[in-house]
């Protein structure tokens, strides 16, 4: 049973980072709450900007145009974050878990699934309010490339489909009784 929602519109970039013998099981982007911070900058610096624009246009027409500017630069600084964020994706393959960040400067970073020790989730309140987690990785090794990974949607789900290829059950079909 498949908890996840399918994988079928997962860009041709993720399978670049694909094994000939592992195939995708789940991928996902960060739940878009990760935008919320760039988001209410750009807002606040909107707010302090319509602001001076009212008080101070009179006076200082530089200031108003240096104001407008540094708004300016918070929007692409907004435009940014979000391109990042559709290029970001969190992988799991039949053998793997990945996580590819970064527009300019990629990095994937990489745990085998047998490598996994321990893997828990956990959620602030304005998680579960919104709907995403955040899962902590763990592994015999010392300095691990994988992680925390955090803003995941549906981590429930993520969890049980994750934990269901770490540690496989018997199959349904087994004849104990025999």
């Amino acid at each position: 049973m498949r908890l996840v929602p399918g994988t079928d519109t997962v860009p041709n970039a993720v399978n670049k980072y694909l094994l000939p013998h592992e195939h995708q099981v789940i991928t996902v982007r960060k739940h878009p709450a990760v935008l919320l911070k760039p988001i209410l900058i750009v807002l606040l610096g909107l707010v302090i900007a319509a602001v001076i624009s009212t008080t101070v246009a009179r006076h200082e027409a530089g200031v108003v145009g240096f104001v407008w500017i540094a708004w300016l630069i918070l929007l692409l600084y907004l435009v940014g974050k979000v391109i990042e964020w559709s290029q970001d994706y969190f992988i799991v393959t039949s053998r793997r878990m990945l996580l590819a960040t970064g527009v300019v400067t990629r990095k994937v970073a990489m745990m085998p699934l047998v490598k996994v020790t321990d893997m828990s989730f956990q959620r602030s309140t304005l998680g579960r309010l919104l709907g995403y987690g955040e899962f902590i990785l763990e592994s015999a090794g010392q300095d691990q490339a994988l992680r925390v990974v955090d803003h995941l949607p549906y981590p429930e789900q993520l969890y049980l489909e994750v934990c269901g290829l770490i540690f496989p059950g018997k199959p349904e079909n087994d004849d104990d009784d025999l």
